[in-house]
C-alpha cells in the first residue's frame, strides 16, 4: 500500500528540524552548568529561554517576508545555516547581555523554519492524513528532547558547555548545505503578514484560542523541559548526570506518543483530543512538583510523554484556521505567541517563583494553567476534515 504521504523528503525535513529544535533546547540540561559558571540567579536562568523566545517570535512573524522574497525550500536552508552559525558564536561570548543578544538572535533565525517547514509537509501529504504526516515530522522535537540531555552530558566529559553549543552550531550548518543540494522542499512562496492578512486572520477568533492553546501546550511541554533539570538538581538533590539522563529517557516516550495523537486527532478531531490532553497533562504536572521520593521518577516519565502528545493535534487544527493559502501566516501568527509565553514567559515564571517560593510550586502553577486550557477549548469552532463545526 503506498504511504499517504512521500515519507524521504519528509524525513530531511525532520532531520532538519530536530537540529533546529536542539539548537533551542540544548540551554536546559547545560542550565546547571551554566548558572553555577556564570554565578546567576534561577530568575536570571530563566530568563534566557525569555530572550530566546523573543527572538523565536520575531523570527516566526518575519518568516513570511523571507519565504515571499525566495521560497519555502530557500528559507529551510537560510535557517538551518544561520542557526549553527550563531551557536559557533554564542559558544565564545563572555557578558551576559552579549549571551541574551547572541540567544535573541538564535531565536530569530531558528524562528524562520517552522512556517515553512509545516507548509512543505502539509503539501507533501495528503489531505486525509495531514494529522499523520504531521506526527511524523513531531518525531523531530520529541526526538530532541531525549536527545538533548544524553548529547549535552557525553559532551560536556570533553567539552565546556560552550564547546557542547559549538559542536550542534555544526552539525546544523551541515545539515543545512546538505538539504540545500539533496532535500526536497516546497516551491512555493510564503505569504507574508501583510495588512490585509492580518486583518483576515485577526477576526478569527479561533486564531485568538488557538494562540493562548499553543501558549499553555509548549509551557507544558517546552517549558517545563527547561526547568526540569534545574528542579532536579537544586531542589531535589539529584546528580546532574543522573537528573540529565532521566530527562532524556523520559522524553522517548513522547516519540510514540506523537504518532497516537496524530490518530487520535484524525479520528476524533483536534478539538476533542487537544482537550483530553490538557486535562491529562495539567494533573501530571500538577503531581511532578508535589510528588513525594518514591513518586518523583514516574512523574518525570508520566508528565512529559503526556505532554507530548499536544502538537500533532494543535498544528492539525491550526491547518483549519485561516484560507489554505496562507497557512504558513497562521503557523507565523499562533507559533511566536505560544513560543513567547511557553517558552520564555513560563521558564521565567518558574524560576521567579522558585527563588519566591520554590521551583516546585512554580511547576504546580503550570499544572493548574494547563487544566484552565480545557475550559478554554470549549470556545473553539474549526471546521474538522468531514465538514462538521
Amino acid at each position: 500500500m503506498p504511504l499517504p504521504f512521500r515519507l524521504r523528503p519528509l524525513l530531511f525535513l525532520v532531520g532538519i528540524f530536530l537540529l533546529n529544535f536542539l539548537s533551542r533546547i540544548a540551554l536546559g540540561p547545560l542550565m546547571p552548568i551554566i548558572e553555577q559558571d556564570l554565578g546567576i540567579s534561577h530568575t536570571e536562568a530563566g530568563s534566557f529561554f525569555l530572550y530566546l523566545s523573543l527572538g523565536y517570535c520575531i523570527g516566526l512573524l518575519s518568516s513570511g517576508f523571507v519565504s515571499r522574497w525566495r521560497d519555502h525550500r530557500d528559507t529551510i536552508f537560510l535557517s538551518a545555516v544561520a542557526s549553527g552559525l550563531v551557536l559557533l558564536a554564542l559558544s565564545f561570548v563572555g557578558g551576559l547581555l552579549a549571551m541574551c543578544l547572541c540567544l535573541l538572535l538564535l531565536g530569530i533565525v531558528t524562528g524562520l523554519y517552522l512556517p515553512s517547514g509545516i507548509a512543505t509537509v502539509i503539501d507533501l501529504a495528503d489531505p486525509r492524513h495531514r494529522g499523520k504526516a504531521l506526527a511524523v515530522h513531531e518525531l523531530a522535537p520529541n526526538t530532541a528532547f531525549v536527545v538533548a540531555p544524553l548529547l549535552a552530558e557525553a559532551l560536556v566529559r570533553w567539552f565546556s558547555w560552550r564547546g557542547t553549543l559549538a559542536a550542534i552550531g555544526v552539525l546544523s550548518i551541515g545539515m543545512g548545505i546538505a538539504f540545500r543540494a539533496f532535500g526536497q522542499g516546497s516551491r512555493d512562496r510564503g505569504e507574508a503578514l501583510r495588512p490585509e492578512t492580518l486583518r483576515t486572520f485577526l477576526r478569527e477568533p479561533s486564531l485568538w484560542i488557538m494562540m493562548a492553546a499553543f501558549g499553555i501546550g509548549i509551557g507544558a511541554s517546552y517549558g517545563v523541559y527547561n526547568m526540569l533539570p534545574l528542579f532536579l538538581v537544586a531542589e531535589r538533590g539529584m546528580d546532574r548526570t543522573v537528573a540529565n539522563a532521566l530527562v532524556g529517557i523520559s522524553r522517548a516516550s513522547g516519540i510514540g506518543i506523537a504518532f497516537v495523537a496524530g490518530w487520535a486527532s484524525d479520528r476524533l478531531g483536534p478539538t476533542l483530543t487537544i482537550g483530553a490532553i490538557f486535562f491529562a497533562t495539567g494533573v501530571s504536572t500538577i503531581a511532578l512538583g508535589a510528588a513525594p521520593p518514591w513518586g518523583l521518577i514516574p512523574m518525570v516519565f508520566l508528565q512529559p510523554m503526556l505532554a507530548a502528545a499536544f502538537f500533532a493535534p494543535a498544528l492539525s487544527a491550526l491547518s483549519h484556521v485561516g484560507p489554505p493559502r496562507a497557512r504558513n501566516v497562521a503557523v507565523a501568527l499562533t507559533t511566536p505567541v505560544g513560543f513567547l509565553i511557553g517558552g520564555g514567559a513560563i521558564p521565567a515564571a518558574i524560576g521567579a517563583i522558585g527563588d519566591w517560593r520554590s521551583l516546585a510550586v512554580g511547576l504546580e502553577f503550570v499544572g493548574l494553567l494547563t487544566l484552565g486550557g480545557t475550559l478554554l477549548l470549549t470556545l473553539l469552532r474549526i471546521e474538522d476534515r468531514s465538514g462538521t463545526e
